[in-house]
């Protein structure tokens, strides 16, 4: 799964990275975590030029009787995400790109569980690939929320978890984003493991267990004993 995430990097680097018409006024973040806004990128139908947006993560289905699904739909398994019901709409209708630049796991070892932080070896931002939806409530409370996919791990991952995050080639943003395609076998082909050669990752110290920690001290190299 993916819990935690990062997005440090200065706001004319994601509007290069994106593509974007207006640099967004997004502060850095170093612990991100479920249930908080996040950034993401959406192509509207109407328009060639892409959206800035900023969704609350945790999908909420367009039917669910209430908000609390959210909380337990951070992500949704590339593998069946086209046939879920949580999921398979905004599968087909509703997709975006996260806007991140490194991720956390957690490795089991005899003391508990060590976190690892993973982000690109030139340290540039990147995208994960995102659902989204846009829920309404009997009393007309609005949410916009959304969902990373995953997939199994590559060779920088597998030895720490066996899943990671879906991060899309910037070749793949166009075709992830169009709103007029629904084809499912061309969608799922770009759910595949990022290419482990071009990631790093190094372990880091438990002040990231805290949510509430967001601050560089998160992505700093963890000490030797």
């Amino acid at each position: 799964m993916c819990g935690r995430f990062t997005q440090r990097q200065p706001n004319n680097a994601i509007a290069k990275q994106f593509e974007l018409g207006v640099v967004p006024d997004s502060p850095p973040r170093y612990n991100i975590a479920p249930t908080q806004l996040i950034a993401a990128v959406t192509q509207p139908a109407e328009t060639v030029q892409r959206q800035f947006r900023v969704f609350q993560w945790g999908l909420v289905p367009f039917w669910a009787k209430d908000s609390s699904l959210g909380a337990k739909l951070i992500n949704a398994r590339a593998e069946t995400v086209a046939e879920k019901p949580s999921f398979r709409a905004a599968f087909r209708y509703r997709r975006c790109l996260i806007v991140a630049d490194g991720f956390y796991e957690w490795q089991r070892v005899e003391s508990g569980k060590q976190p690892h932080f993973f982000h690109l070896q030139d340290d540039q931002p990147f995208a994960f690939a995102g659902l989204w939806e846009h829920w309404e409530s009997p009393q007309n409370e609005i949410l916009e929320t959304c969902t990373i996919l995953t997939t199994e791990a590559n060779e920088v991952l597998s030895p720490i978890h066996n899943r990671m995050p879906v991060m899309l080639q910037p070749e793949d943003y166009d075709q992830w984003l169009a709103p007029t395609l629904d084809k499912t076998s061309e969608l799922l082909r770009l759910l595949r493991p990022y290419p482990a050669d071009e990631m790093a990752s190094y372990p880091v110290s438990k002040v990231v267990n805290r949510a509430s920690s967001d601050r560089p001290e998160c992505i700093e190299p963890m000490k030797a004993a």
